[in-house]
This record gives C-alpha cells, sequence and structure tokens, in this order.
C-alpha cells in the first residue's frame, strides 16, 4: 500500500497491556475510518514499527506514548521517534504524579501535549485533544512519499545511473541526497550508513544498496522474465522500430514479446523535443512518445521485457532461440532486430574517467534543472545534439554546442537551425574538438582545439553532454548474419541475391537478413535513414513480412 492510498498513523506505545489495548479500542473507535491505530508494548517494538513505517513511505500523524516505561522513558522514545518522523504530532500519557516532568518534556522534545490518565470519559478527555493534534499535523505540508526514492551523490556515477534507469522506463521517484535530513533518517530507519551508492528505497519498504539495473527493474514492477518459452515473435530493442513491431505485431494476433536492454524509446526515448515527427504540430518529448507506444503496445496485449540482454541468437530447426546474459533463453518462429545504435564513445584522455560525473553521453533530461546558470558544453552537430542544446538552454546561463564540421547545415534540420539561431544563449562554435577532460570528483575543465586555426584553449565547466555518431549494437549476433564493414545489419536487396548458406526457395524479403525469419528495423539496418518516422515505418513492414514468412512455414 502505497502513502497516496494509505491512512495516516495513530502510533501508541504503552508497556502495561491493558492500558495499551484500552487505548488503541478509544482511537479506533473514532478514528479508525480515516486513520490506521498501530499499538506497542514496548518502546523498542514501537520503534521497529516506525523505521518499517518510514521505508514504506506511510504517514504518521501522532504519536501517544507513556512516560513510565522500564526500557526507556517515554520522552526518550519521543526523542529518538523524531529522528524518523520529525513532522508527527507527539503526546506523553502521564499519571498525576507525573505532570511536572510531562511540562519539562516540552523544552526536551517539543512536546505538543501531555494527557493524564486516566482519560475518561474520552469524549471529554482525549478525542479533544488528539483531534487538535491531527489538525495541526494536517496543517503541515508534507512531502508525497509514494515514489521510489534514491539516495545518493550528485557527482556519483552509479547514483546518476538508477535515477537516468528509473527516468527513462518513466517510474516516479524521488531524488534525495545523501547529506538530506530525509536522508539521514531513511538511513537509520534502513539500518545502513550510506556509505555505499545508491540506496533505493521503492514504495513497499525495500531497501536495495547499489543494485543492478535488473534487480531494480524486478523491485519497481517492471517485468524481466518472460511469461512463455515459446512465441510467434520477439523483437529485439524497445525503440521507435521496436515499439512500432510489437504494437503491430500484438494488434495483428501475433504473441509477440519486446525485450529491451536498458529502456524502452532507445535514443528518441531520451530526444527533450521531437518537432517534425507527423500529427504533433507542437512537438512531443520522446518520453511522451515512448509512454505512449509502450502503452499501446501493452494494450494489444504484447509483453514487454526491461533489462534483459540478449547475448546470442542462433537457428533451431524452424525456430529462432535467442540467449540471454543469465544463461536463459527464449525461441520463437520469428525475430525482429531494432536494437537500434549507441552514441560513439568520445575518445579523450579524462572521458571515462569523468562520465556519470559531469560527463554524459546523450541529453540525460534528468540534469537540466541542475545545470541552472551554469555554462554546458555539448558536443555533436545533429538533431540530437540540437535538440539537447535547446532543452538545456532553458536552464542553463549558457549553451556552447562544440561541433567537429565547418556548420551545422550538413548534419542538422533546417527548422533545428533556425531554431537554435534564435535563442540568445546558445553559442556554436565550428571546428571544434574536445582533446582532454579534468577533474577530481567531478568534470571540471575540458580542453578545446579549434581545428582550422590550431587554437587551443581551456573553459571550465562541470557539464558536458556528448552527441558524436552512433555505432550499431550488433557486436551479439552470430557471424553469418551478414553486416556492413560498420556494423550495420545489411537486408534484402543490400544482401545482392540469396547469402551463402540461404536454404530457402526465394530471395530474402525487403527487410530480412541473411537468417530467414530474422529481420532488421530501425537504425540497426543497413542505409536505414535516421529518423523517427521511418523507424516506425520499418517496424510496420517488418511485421507485414514477419506473417508473410510464417505463411510459409
Amino acid at each position: 500500500m502505497t502513502a497516496s492510498t494509505s491512512r495516516p498513523v495513530i502510533l501508541t506505545v504503552d508497556d502495561d497491556p491493558g492500558v495499551s489495548r484500552s487505548i488503541a479500542r478509544d482511537l479506533r473507535r473514532r478514528y479508525a475510518e480515516d486513520h490506521r491505530i498501530v499499538r506497542a508494548e514496548t518502546p523498542a517494538q514501537a520503534l521497529d514499527a516506525l523505521k518499517e513505517l518510514k521505508l514504506r513511505g506511510e504517514p504518521v500523524a501522532l504519536l501517544l506514548a507513556d512516560y513510565r516505561m522500564p526500557q526507556m522513558s517515554g520522552i526518550e522514545f519521543l526523542e529518538a521517534a523524531m529522528d524518523l518522523y520529525p513532522l508527527a504530532r507527539r503526546v506523553l500519557l502521564t499519571a498525576y504524579a507525573d505532570t511536572d516532568a510531562a511540562i519539562q518534556a516540552i523544552n526536551v522534545v517539543d512536546l505538543d501535549h501531555y494527557l493524564l490518565k486516566p482519560w475518561n470519559p474520552p469524549e471529554e478527555k482525549l478525542y479533544p485533544v488528539v483531534d487538535s493534534m491531527l489538525d495541526l499535523w494536517k496543517s503541515t505540508p508534507v512531502a508525497p512519499s509514494d515514489e521510489t526514492r534514491v539516495i545518493g551523490h550528485r557527482w556519483s556515477a552509479p547514483s546518476f545511473a538508477a535515477r537516468d534507469f528509473l527516468a527513462r522506463n518513466a517510474v516516479p521517484y524521488q531524488w534525495l541526497g545523501v547529506d538530506d535530513d530525509e536522508s539521514k533518517r531513511l538511513l537509520e530507519a534502513a539500518g545502513i550508513d550510506g556509505a555505499t551508492l545508491p540506496v533505493v528505497i521503492t514504495p513497499d519498504g525495500s531497501v536495495l544498496v547499489a543494485p543492478s539495473e535488473a534487480e531494480l527493474a524486478d523491485k519497481v514492477g517492471l517485468a524481466t522474465h518472460p511469461a512463455e518459452e515459446f512465441y510467434d515473435l520477439v523483437v529485439v530493442g524497445g525503440g521507435p522500430a521496436g515499439l512500432g513491431a510489437a504494437v503491430y505485431g500484438a494488434s495483428e494476433g501475433l504473441r509477440t514479446v519486446l525485450v529491451e536492454q536498458v529502456a524502452t524509446g532507445g535514443q528518441a526515448g531520451q530526444s527533450s523535443r521531437i518537432e517534425n515527427y507527423l500529427g504533433f504540430p507542437d512537438g512531443v518529448s520522446g518520453a511522451q512518445l515512448t509512454d505512449r507506444a509502450r502503452r499501446q503496445a501493452v494494450r494489444f496485449g504484447a509483453e514487454l521485457l526491461t533489462a534483459r540482454q540478449v547475448v546470442g541468437l542462433e537457428t533451431l530447426g524452424s525456430a529462432r532461440r535467442l540467449k540471454f546474459s543469465d544463461g536463459s533463453e527464449i525461441s520463437a518462429h520469428s525475430v525482429i532486430l531494432a536494437t537500434g545504435v549507441a552514441y560513439r564513445q568520445l575518445d579523450a584522455p579524462g572521458m571515462d574517467d569523468l562520465c556519470g560525473r559531469g560527463i554524459y553521453y546523450g541529453a540525460a533530461t534528468t540534469e537540466g534543472p541542475s545545470c541552472a546558470g551554469q555554462e554546458v558544453y555539448i558536443v555533436g552537430g545533429a538533431n540530437s545534439a540540437g535538440q539537447a542544446a535547446v532543452y538545456f538552454s532553458k536552464h542553463a546561463a549558457r549553451v556552447h554546442m562544440l561541433v567537429r564540421g565547418p556548420s551545422l547545415e550538413a548534419t542538422m534540420s533546417s527548422y533545428l537551425i533556425d531554431q537554435i539561431a534564435g535563442i540568445d544563449n546558445i553559442e556554436v562554435h565550428t571546428c571544434t574538438q574536445v582533446v582532454s577532460c579534468k577533474g577530481s570528483e567531478h568534470l571540471e575543465r575540458v580542453t578545446l582545439v579549434n581545428s582550422a586555426s590550431g587554437e587551443s584553449r581551456e573553459v571550465d565547466t562541470e557539464w558536458m553532454f556528448v552527441f558524436i555518431g552512433a555505432a550499431p549494437r550488433t557486436d551479439w549476433l552470430p557471424g553469418d548474419l551478414l553486416r556492413d564493414e560498420r556494423g550495420f545489419v545489411l537486408t534484402g536487396p543490400d544482401l545482392r541475391g540469396r547469402p551463402p548458406g540461404w536454404a530457402l526457395d526465394r530471395d530474402p524479403y525487403h527487410l530480412e537478413t541473411s537468417m530467414p525469419g530474422v529481420f532488421a528495423a530501425g537504425d540497426v539496418r543497413a542505409e536505414s535513414v535516421k529518423r523517427v518516422a521511418s523507424a516506425v515505418g520499418d517496424g510496420a513492414m517488418a511485421v507485414t513480412l514477419v506473417h508473410r514468412y510464417l505463411e510459409m512455414l
């Protein structure tokens, strides 16, 4: 149960079982409909309950503690409870003889009220006090806690990776710096010191320390294991081509599963704004487009697996078998390869050491607000780099585009060039390359060289985002599945007839690879048009060809 749907908790602790049951009974009689009454008979038991509630993100509105308890006084308990729930209202249950101690406790634990025992009749002595405390609690703004919480360090690469994974998979989360007061309370509740980051706490209270993407996916509710062993169609890759194939495959009755290594959407999913996609005259963010496509595929019955890496593909009679990195397998009549491309790595001293700590491949839009008022450097001159520059210009003091060529015209769409020209705080530096990066805890300085003049200069910055071309994700494919010299998959006419080992009495279909029944769609395909619309079209066309292939089996 998440905090958004759970009732605020009223917790009581009294070491006298009879008194404990009595106050819990009276509280339930009046408040059970809107609150959850939690009863404890020892301070240790009560603190354990509070820690569990804290990790699950459940709100605690009121604490009522007996003053005289053997292991820990009520004052000591409330003082410890403040570390977990500082906004919960605090009431001390006292006998008449202890009223002086109760008054003194107001200064120690900022006590809200003390209540004399017995409190009969409750309508006169208990309920008015509790009503007042609950009204005070409701008037205090409480941050929503029904999201996954990520505790990390701003310049920790693993912390960034966890945030980026959740954001790209549309999982709501709350980011907390490790030194924040709330982080300290959560770490105390979890019983860990925070030396290893990130710490991820899911809405059900599970605590993950430096989790892998697969572990994180499992805990936040993303599907990671196939429901079946055999399908009509396996789509490898969840970018626009893969999502298009999943939508059309499932909608046309094929048992379809899409397998994605990191997050659906691919590079397009990371785009801050796509303005030339048909049907969206005002533009659409990559995340929005991805979310719609993902929901559409699921609605038609496609399975979507996340955080699963495919490492092998082989023919097994009329079936095609895919192997996962954990050793498990999945088989299907047909396969569509839609693995897309990865940003090429920038080869410069310091890049690897500072990746995720000021240097990022792709837009990393989660970092936008953190760039407020700062100098941001974008490396690249194609559409992805231009879209990122426009996005970061809304946050940064100035965005510097570092373009290797003499202009943007050869690599960027005209509408985007015009848009960049109209934004005052974007500056384009042509014939410019990064030759080194420096920093200790994070990126601090970048050395640039102008290839036309040979001039070298060093600039101070904490933020650099890299978009320097694409490399196909095809190194895991078998050697007999033909690719061009750059690694892109050859299909249809590009195979120039029937390839060696081709056993069928026909030429390969238009998007079919040199392995019958295996098709390629989107950016991974040789000579493809690197646009979102064409990738979606490839995915749809590949499904049509899959039907044609299945009819021949």
